[in-house]
């Protein structure tokens, strides 16, 4: 059936070619007008699985919360990133086009007002102790916000220490600091003091030099990067507000939507390149292979006509393609170009001997056809073993790569004769054969013994590698460092403060969250908790009575009842003056201080002398924040009992669902990068919260389901490709062979990782099916070739072809190490190694698992009724054996 398929081919040439092409042309058309990428990676799992059926209800009861990207805001002071973050904030509210919402978690009209409330009673106690001994300070300051008023609280100062009132160490730090801010206006550049970090001694948290906008945007899931433009559109606003590193500021942008966008970015910024080296390197092994250009351009049309039918087929299929399955084209151009190439070289073989091109052609089916023909149904059966699994995306890239190997197949045995019939290839001189390995397989069968101890013996000795095996189930470690995102994401976890590896706990109602959040304190990996209890505490009422007795301190200070009218220049100058005398009076020892005391002397000279236009600047520089300071004491002085009915909307909408549920944030204690870390503490988390949620949970469950779904499917495909080769080849033992060394080089890959320090992960253990499905195709050829009688197999066109075949297959593969993209990278790595264990398994095991051939052709098998033996694979040729 085959040989007339393949004699019809060439009798109606360009028919085959017309209808081909057509079928090209509207594939073509159909790809184009279908073709979009759906990047939501949720996607890539189904969501009928236990923990994303958690995620869902968790996304429809916070949909605020998913695909955000974060704005992290680094300021030199935490006046300007507070600043900055709320220009930005308040920026992106009005861009409803492209941002659905804006929130800040730490910041904001809420915060300013309410934030003494939302301090623990310990820390509020110890603020505002601190705040009444700084009254000396705060009073004259309030009364006069000025560059007068300041150089006045200096001298008040300075007098203090000669007194014996003060002590001029106190005084250091904040000396410094004001030192610092005039040095930088009189050398002209811009310069602005941090009151909160001169009243706090310098010392800063990492939140307070550091704020979170979360923006969700608007998605097109249909382009690349679904995020693009709305991050385009922050940038662009932060760049119009100055957010950037020329005012002190920096901004950089993570958070699922960012990290997926830069992942992508990455990936295509390597295509050009990938592409390049691939194509180039395949159109180089073809012509090695086949040494004949008319040869090489008719595989490459068979290969990428049956690329374009296989794209258009698969996205009627599924729709769109995910990030996953768009590897199909990878694998059809590896795998479909072996079935071009295997016609190729055995239509050269048979060239040499028969009489015509036609003759040819018809031979070359006949001797690789019911190869060709297992070793498609095999592919097609190592694919589609994915479909059933719950690893949506792999799933998706089984079917059209199945259906992609259908394609191939039927290409490579009508249109590939009908284009070799048309470029009429010349003929052969000599025949298709690796003499100079002919002396190889015959040692290979007198040592036969001594070949399969030395494999059993290494496969024994290094199966205690397997068991150290690692995987590394973190997604982050599969993305480039380099990148902004990533960058950032590594540099957020560092603090637990702002590591984003939190786990989210749903609670039927705000009445249940103090029994669970006590059932979880209770836990050793649970370093803190938020939940609505920390924006409306349960303790409010004692916080209310300590913040009143402050403010009956502190009011009449910082609410003066007489200021004086602005200064003039001549009464900042006098002011200037004096501080500076004052100071040089305390100066000039070796104690803490003395030194900033003359520091500041000399600088307050410089800018006593300076033109008014620095004194003006340094007045801004000094008091900007000052004011800013003062305000926000009065506000946290007279916060209002906060209540779920007063509650901002939007604070309230990020802690209580719509239908009552509620949310606590559960940070986890130690290094939360670490893959040990987060598994114990998602592992006791969900002993209290068996519904929890957040990364450390999907890391840990989406490694059981992605394994999971590969062990499934690699046993199946065995089974598959067991029973179709049972059924074909008819003899248990002849399937052994087939599959034996096919496991010996899928063990020997796995060994070799622990070998060379490389674990598997989610982006590389995607290449253990590929190469299975590999070679399976070239094993099969060895056994079709054993069977049929053929000696020498190493030096026969069988060999060349599968070595040719190879090359290609691991140029389409292994270019992937060139990416920039640490998974692909590590894909290709991957697929390099299992193909050098695959050829070496395939060249050397195979073999000398099977031994001499028959004697005869063995009657049973189902090709033996339709093709002739002799024909269908040569022992080897006469001029061969002659030399």
């Amino acid at each position: 059936m085959i040989e007339r398929l393949v004699a019809f081919s060439v009798h109606r040439r360009w028919i085959v070619i017309a209808v081909v092409a057509l079928m090209t042309v509207v594939g073509a058309g159909t790809a184009a007008h279908l073709f979009r990428i759906n990047t939501d990676v949720e996607r890539l799992i189904d969501p009928k699985e236990s923990w994303r059926q958690d995620e869902i209800n968790y996304e429809k009861a916070f949909p605020q919360r998913t695909n955000t990207v974060v704005a992290v805001i680094d300021g030199k002071t935490p006046e300007e990133a507070e600043e900055a973050a709320a220009e930005l904030t308040k920026a992106l509210s009005n861009q409803k086009k492209l941002i659905e919402t804006v929130y800040r978690p730490d910041g904001g009209p809420f915060f300013d007002k309410n934030g003494f409330l939302l301090m623990s009673q310990a820390e509020l106690e110890k603020t505002t102790e601190q705040l009444v001994q700084q009254q000396g300070l705060l009073g004259p300051l309030a009364a006069d916000p000025s560059l007068r008023g300041i150089m006045r609280v200096l001298s008040l100062g300075a007098r203090g220490v000669k007194s014996g009132d003060a002590k001029l160490e106190e005084l250091d730090k904040p000396m410094a600091q004001i030192n610092s801010t005039l040095e930088t206006v009189l050398a002209g550049k811009p310069a602005r003091m941090s009151w909160q970090m001169l009243l706090s001694g310098g010392e800063t948290r990492v939140t307070d030099l550091r704020k979170f906008v979360i923006i969700q945007p608007v998605l097109d899931f249909n382009a690349l990067q679904p995020g693009a433009e709305a991050t385009k559109l922050i940038r662009g606003t932060a760049k119009d507000l100055r957010i950037d590193e020329a005012n002190g500021l920096r901004m950089r942008l993570t958070g699922p939507v960012a990290v997926a966008d830069d992942e992508f970015a990455t990936l295509s910024d390597d295509a050009f390149l990938n592409n390049s080296v691939t194509v180039g390197a395949i159109v180089l092994f073809l012509w090695l292979a086949l040494r004949s250009a008319p040869l090489v351009t008719a595989v490459i049309i068979t290969t990428f006509a049956g690329l374009i039918v296989t794209a258009a087929l698969g996205l009627l299929m599924v729709g769109e393609l995910n990030p996953i399955s768009v590897a199909f084209a990878a694998l059809f151009v590896g795998l479909g170009i072996d079935f071009g190439i295997q016609f190729a070289v055995r239509y050269r073989a048979d060239r040499y001997e028969q009489p015509t091109l036609e003759a040819a052609i018809r031979a070359a089916s006949r001797g690789v056809g019911w190869s060709l023909t297992l070793a498609a149904v095999s592919l097609l059966a190592g694919f589609f073993a994915f479909l059933p699994t719950a690893f949506r995306g792999v799933s998706e890239l089984g079917l059209i790569a199945g259906v992609g190997m259908i394609v191939a197949y039927l290409f490579s045995l009508t249109l590939l004769p009908a284009l070799i019939a048309v470029f009429k290839p010349r003929g052969e001189k000599e025949a298709v054969e690796t003499t100079w390995l002919s002396g190889v397989d015959p040692w290979i069968i007198r040592n036969r013994k001594w070949v399969l101890t030395g494999v059993g013996l290494i496969t024994l000795a290094g199966m205690p590698l397997l068991w150290k095996l690692p995987f590394d189930s973190n997604p982050m470690h599969l993305r480039s460092p380099k990148v902004e995102s990533i960058a950032t994401y590594l540099d957020l976890i560092k603090d637990p403060a702002t590591s984003p590896n939190i786990i989210d706990v749903l609670v039927p109602s705000v009445a249940d969250i103090p029994e669970t959040m006590k059932k979880l304190r209770a836990l050793s990996s649970v370093a803190e908790m938020n939940s609505i209890d920390t924006y409306v505490p349960r303790d409010q009422d004692q916080k209310l009575a300590t913040i009143q007795e402050t403010a009956q301190l502190l009011d009449p200070v910082l609410n003066p009842g007489r200021k004086p009218p602005p200064p003039t220049d001549a009464e900042n100058v006098k002011a200037i003056k004096d501080a500076a005398v004052a100071l040089r009076g305390v100066g000039g020892g070796s104690e803490p201080g003395a030194k900033s005391a003359d520091a500041l002397a000399n600088t307050l000279d410089k800018l006593a002398n300076a033109p008014v236009t620095i004194r003006e600047a340094a007045s801004v520089a000094l008091t900007t924040d000052l004011k800013t300071l003062l305000k926000r004491l009065r506000d946290l002085l007279h916060p209002e009992k906060i209540t779920l009915e007063n509650l901002p909307p939007q604070v309230k909408a990020e802690w209580v669902a719509a239908d009552g549920r509620a949310r606590i944030e559960v940070h986890p204690k130690g290094n939360s990068n670490d893959d040990q870390v987060l598994r114990n503490f998602a592992k006791e988390v969900q002993t209290v919260a068996p519904h929890a949620t957040g990364a450390p949970v999907a890391t840990t469950a989406s490694s059981y389901t992605i394994l999971g779904a590969f062990v499934q499917a690699g046993l199946t495909a065995l089974a598959l490709i067991f029973i179709i080769l049972s059924v074909a080849l008819r003899k248990p033992w002849d399937v052994a062979m087939t599959l034996g060394p096919l496991v010996l080089a899928t063990l020997w890959t796995l060994m070799a990782l622990h070998v060379v320090g490389m674990p598997l992960n989610f982006a590389n253990i995607i290449a253990l099916p590929l190469m299975l499905a590999v070679g399976v195709a070239f094993h099969i050829y060895y056994v079709i070739a054993w069977r049929a009688g053929v000696t020498d197999m190493l030096a026969s066109s069988l060999t060349r072809a599968i070595f040719f075949s190879a090359l290609t297959t691991g140029t389409a593969f292994g270019s992937l190490v060139l990416s920039s993209h640490p998974g692909t990278a590590s894909m290709g790595k991957l697929l390099a190694l299992s193909l050098f264990f695959t050829l070496l398994a395939a060249f050397f095991v195979v073999p000398a698992f099977l031994g001499p051939p028959p004697k005869k052709p063995d009657p049973k098998r189902p090709e033996a009724k339709t093709i002739d033996d002799d024909a269908m694979m040569p022992k080897r040729s006469e001029a061969a054996l002659a030399k």
